[in-house]
């Protein structure tokens, strides 16, 4: 029984690894008003970046894979100031560009994640990310 409790253990430990969010900051360089953004996304893992606008700005964000050990089935949602996940732009379903107003002030998140069998098989997928808002 320890055995099987030792076993289990470790698998939730493992499990609470691989889903690790991580995040940063997007901040545009004097005079600029947009970046790119490069990074990767393995397994069930998300990458949220951060993104201060005013409402009515336009937010601008193009998603392109760089290099996979898998299909490339990575996407970003737009989630607005103090979402609790729910997002206003969802890539799976409107694809990876997008360009929309932004109907408040505050932190913008683009949520980079995969999905399908590049998820469930724990597959790595680098991105670029091009971000702007005017």
């Amino acid at each position: 029984m320890n055995r099987i409790y030792m076993i289990a253990l470790g698998v939730a430990c493992v499990a609470s690894i691989a889903s690790a969010q991580m995040k940063a900051d997007v901040k545009f360089e004097p005079g600029n008003f947009g970046t790119m953004v490069n990074g990767t996304v393995t397994g069930d893992e998300y990458f949220d970046y951060s993104l201060g606008a005013k409402a009515g700005q336009e937010m601008f964000a193009d998603l392109k894979v760089s290099d996979t050990n898998g299909n490339g089935v990575i996407y970003f949602n737009i989630l607005p100031p103090g979402s609790d996940g729910v997002a206003i732009y969802n890539g799976s379903i409107d694809g990876n560009t997008a360009r929309i107003d932004l109907p408040e002030d505050g932190d913008y998140t683009i949520r980079v994640y995969l999905m399908g069998n590049d998820r469930d098989m724990g597959k790595t997928v680098g991105y670029n990310l091009d971000l702007s808002i005017q």
